[in-house]
């Protein structure tokens, strides 16, 4: 998986490209761990994830959740297979997402 950043003041915008295994939710994690101090507006822009395990989803769910303590975090132009996980596992009404 890559991941790309772009920080703009208090808002960073990650583009996520590949699938989102194991192996790579551990590497997200930490990047989101690194990045996030004094983030208020995070956008995960998700056109070129294909796939998220459910670690991906685990990941999402805590970057959500301290989001929601500094700021929020919204998910856009998810594909269709990857919401089609979200909706089945209910994380399409825990997150915030636009298409």
């Amino acid at each position: 998986m890559e991941i790309k950043k772009e920080q703009n003041g208090t808002s960073l915008t990650m583009s996520l490209a590949g699938r989102l295994d194991t192996v790579a939710a551990a590497d997200f994690e930490k990047e989101l761990s690194a990045s996030l101090d004094g983030v208020e507006t995070l956008v995960l822009d998700c056109a070129e994830l294909t796939y998220v395990a459910s670690s991906g989803l685990r990941t999402f769910l805590m970057a959500q959740k301290r989001m929601a303590k500094q700021g929020k975090m919204t998910m856009r132009h998810v594909q269709d297979a990857v919401m089609e996980v979200l909706s089945m596992t209910g994380f399409d009404d825990l997150l915030s997402i636009e298409k």
